[in-house]
């Protein structure tokens, strides 16, 4: 399909390159086909994304709140989903809309000086992800085949082989293994869950708020964790990208079109991580809070008990593999995200091997270093810092995606309604007020 330049209204300058040249529009959507042909072709960068939100960084907040508090933090996973819906929608919209993903918007909107420090905190937020797919890779092969930590954090640099090859493949190759390891981590939740048998009344009881949550610190401390695990900064970047991955139309029926269709697969593939996050808490709930075992907090301790719990031989070696699923999972969609941030924020086009060598070694070496010297304890608490870090750079790109797009200038007629111009504020507001508040603490 022949692609029109976008109207410049509003920005200072043409955009230099295509977000992800490479894969720009390489991916066919077939002209006046039925609904459901369409989605499929959409289908994707909606399960790309929903990677972040099941990383092993959710594991250890979702773990430590149903250990900790039963089902009394469901609530909070949910209202995190709902959050992230919305703002993967402005994020999707504002790549389709513009032709720009979010970092080549703050190059162009932002003075030289902002935009640099934008990047350097999007580059912390990367390698902060990063390093909780190295931490949580390791630690399941050392559950699954009882490597030392060390070797299994050396062992995830060579996944930079791995996605090497596969982006040779093309891009939707990439996108159907994701999928597939997304299922391959549903099955063995779904799994979990039927021999945990969580009380049904009490799960839907958590789905509702409660006061307690604000007004109990350690509760509350944990909520801001699940809300910083589940809400990933980097995925903005990625999702405003890769929906331009397609090549529809560019003009405003074709982009309108492809508005509705990325929305639903993005909202779909969130249901998804809403589940999984959700069946994690759930199963740390049945299994340890109403046995006991309160002080369950972290991914190691609780491998360990959920076979005796249980009294099923299962449980472990699947929750294993789901972890190692979701670890190899959210390194393909880190690197793709660093690639973004790198070349839309300066401008700066390197070798995707160097650029996921560079990236992985600022995750492995502090990971060894914490590992050689505090071991289990140590990678745990490092694992929960590494969602600290994320929680409070989300802010810094929440805050630009929502200015513009309520942009009436740069969004055109994609522009944000009022309803959720105000929508998206309050959402803003409220991410700020709890990372301010998680930075008090955490100094205090």
């Amino acid at each position: 399909m022949e692609a029109t330049n976008t109207p410049l209204k509003g920005w200072r300058q043409e955009s230099e390159t295509k977000s992800l040249s490479e894969v720009h529009g390489s991916i066919h959507v077939p002209a006046n086909s039925g609904f459901f042909k369409t989605l499929r072709a959409y289908a994707g960068p909606g399960m790309m994304v929903a990677v972040g939100y099941m990383d092993p960084g959710n594991w250890a907040t979702d773990i430590a709140g149903g250990a900790r508090f039963g089902y009394r933090l469901l609530s909070v996973i949910l209202i995190s989903n709902l959050f992230a819906m919305l703002l993967q929608h402005l994020a999707l919209k504002l790549g389709i809309a513009t032709g720009r993903d979010l970092a080549q918007a703050c190059r162009d909107h932002f003075s030289r000086p902002v935009a640099v420090g934008l990047w350097l905190l999007a580059e912390i937020a990367i390698a902060a992800t990063d390093l909780a797919e190295v931490i949580g890779s390791a630690i399941a092969l050392n559950l699954l085949f009882g490597l030392p930590l060390t070797v299994g954090i050396l062992i995830t640099a060579l996944d930079v082989l791995l996605l090497l090859y596969l982006q040779n493949k093309g891009f939707q190759t990439i996108e159907r293994i994701v999928a597939s390891l997304i299922f391959l981590i549903i099955g063995c939740f779904g799994y979990e869950l039927l021999v945990s048998r969580p009380a049904i009344a009490d799960v839907a009881a958590g789905l509702l708020p409660s006061p307690e949550i604000i007004t109990n610190p350690g509760m509350l401390y944990i909520a801001i964790g699940i809300l910083g695990a589940t809400v990933m900064p980097h995925n903005l970047y990625l999702h405003s990208s890769i929906v331009q991955t397609r090549d529809f139309e560019r003009n405003e029926k074709g982009r309108e079109t492809a508005i509705k269709f990325a929305t639903i697969d993005s909202t779909v593939s969130l249901f998804l991580a809403f589940f999984i996050n959700a069946a994690i808490l759930i199963l740390s709930a049945a299994a340890f809070h109403f046995s006991g075992n309160q002080q369950v907090a972290d991914i190691t301790d609780a491998h360990r008990l959920l076979d005796p719990i249980l009294g099923v031989k299962l449980a472990g070696i699947l929750f294993a593999v789901a972890l190692l699923a979701s670890g190899q999972n959210s390194t393909l969609t880190g690197t793709l995200a660093g690639q973004i941030v790198m070349e839309g924020f300066i401008n700066l086009r390197i070798q995707p091997w160097l650029r996921r060598l560079i990236t992985r070694l600022l995750a492995i070496i502090p990971a060894l270093i914490v590992a050689i010297l505090y071991g289990e304890q140590g990678t745990s608490e490092l694992l929960v810092l590494s969602q600290v870090i994320l929680s409070l750079q989300l802010s810094f790109a929440v805050v630009p995606l929502v200015q513009f797009t309520s942009d009436k200038i740069k969004m055109g007629r994609f522009v944000n309604p009022a309803w959720m111009k105000a929508l998206s504020w309050v959402v803003a507001v409220i991410i700020i007020a709890l990372n301010g508040y998680l930075l008090w603490d955490t100094i205090a």
